[in-house]
């Protein structure tokens, strides 16, 4: 992954500046941007997590006494670059709210029920062909107060490092068919729909696991023509 990106891929980015999403009149720069150079440290390390990821971090049904509740679901995909090449060795970590729409955390006070088997976090390392698998619930929708009636769709954040600091995207994940798509100033942000529905996930039969989970493929195109939109932060 690098920080520089061709000019048809930031054209996918959501603005930073979306008068639909409230609270982006309040986060976007007001000035115009200073550019700093980037420090050797910036661009060679630290080194976030890799070497300490365990193969248990991949499940998230499993870090607790009991099972959580919920529809338990299968996340696999590849990392690729633009040219379809896997990225190995990549941290890839989630996070999300439980099967009632909540997370743990003290800011989150939406009147639905916390589960005490599910923490809503993983992460793994890619394999040699840039992919990853998770197992976990299928997060439910939660409202969020941007405007009168509004609701999230259901989706699960991933963020992805690799070898710096520099080089980590944050993006989002949605589920095919959710019918809050066309409500949600988020998902909407990006306002090319070929680049909105690469966010989108798609069911896969194969990945399912008979009488256990469903499975979504989620491929994550780092850059390029048909690169996954993320919160990108080298664009105003």
């Amino acid at each position: 992954m690098t920080a520089a990106y061709p000019a048809d891929a930031l054209k996918a980015h959501p603005s930073n500046d979306y008068p639909a999403y409230n609270s982006t009149a309040r986060r976007h720069p007001s000035r115009p941007l200073v550019p700093l150079a980037h420090t050797l440290s910036e661009l060679t390390g630290p080194v976030y997590g890799h070497d300490d990821v365990t193969a248990a971090e991949a499940d998230l049904t499993t870090r607790h006494a009991g099972e959580p509740l919920g529809e338990r679901i299968i996340v696999a995909g590849r990392v690729l670059d633009e040219d379809g090449r896997p990225v190995p060795h990549t941290l890839v970590e989630i996070w999300q709210a439980n099967a009632a729409g909540r997370y743990i955390h003290l800011n989150d006070q939406h009147p639905a029920p916390l589960d005490p088997n599910f923490t809503g976090a993983g992460r793994i390392v890619t394999d040699a062909e840039g992919r990853y698998r998770f197992v976990s619930i299928k997060p439910g929708a939660y409202p969020w107060r941007n405007h009168h009636n509004a609701w999230r769709p259901a989706h699960i954040h991933f963020s992805l490092f690799g070898p710096s600091f520099l080089t980590r995207l944050v993006t989002q994940m949605y589920f095919p068919g959710d019918p809050l798509f066309a409500f949600d100033p988020i998902f909407n942000s990006i306002t090319d729909e070929k680049a909105r529905a690469r966010t989108v996930s798609a069911f896969d039969l194969d990945l399912t696991q008979p009488e256990w989970a469903l499975g979504y493929r989620f491929d994550i195109v780092l850059r390029g023509r048909n690169a996954t939109p993320v919160e990108d932060p080298h664009h105003d």
